[in-house]
């Protein structure tokens, strides 16, 4: 990731800077539109799942990265871009996800989301200076095949969750957990293999 010093001379957009996982601010129309589309977008997910959840995933379809056959989303559904989000085919995710799909997120083939989980791919500097200057960036998480969420996990920045992983209520994953584990807890640990 380019310091910020780079951010003035490097000539690029701050969606490319964005896209490219450098430090941006996020000024930029480019940025505005794709977000001000997933708005809409899943505005239209969200109302339309309670009289046609089937025509619902459609919407998503043609927003989101990648839709699996097979999977099904509940409403409500909050993405910051849906772009970026991409979700393997007999994946199920139940009511409340937020996917701050900054960068890419990355959801295996027959995974089990519970309710009210936040994937957050976004970061923002420790340094006081270029925080309040309003520079951001993201790093990317992955969830493996076959993984089991429980309710109201967080899974933070650049996080991997190997396939086969259980992941317990309430925690927050701060780190990747291995394949076929079972972690718990904030900061979520291994506490044995599956």
């Amino acid at each position: 990731m380019k310091s910020f010093a780079d951010y003035a001379e490097d000539g690029r957009t701050p969606h490319e800077r964005m896209v490219a996982g450098d430090w941006y601010i996020a000024h930029d129309p480019e940025i505005h539109e794709a977000s001000r589309r997933a708005l809409q977008e899943t505005t239209r997910f969200n109302d339309m799942y309670g009289t046609d959840p089937d025509g619902a995933q459609d919407v998503l379809r043609g927003l989101l990265g990648t839709f699996g056959d097979g999977v099904h989303v509940r409403a409500p559904l909050r993405v910051d871009y849906g772009t970026r989000l991409h979700i393997g085919e007999g994946t199920f995710v139940n009511f409340g996800l937020v996917a701050l799909d900054v960068c890419d997120i990355r959801i295996g083939r027959h995974c089990q989301l519970a309710t009210n989980i936040q994937l957050l791919t976004p970061i923002h500097p420790l340094e006081p200076q270029p925080r309040q200057d309003k520079y951001e960036a993201a790093v990317p998480i992955t969830i493996g095949d076959n993984v089991w969420i429980g309710g109201g996990v967080i899974v933070c920045p650049g996080v991997t969750i190997g396939d086969d992983s259980v992941i317990g209520a309430g925690s927050v994953v701060t780190r990747d957990i291995p394949p076929r584990s079972l972690a718990v807890g904030n900061p979520a640990r291994v506490i044995r293999e599956l």
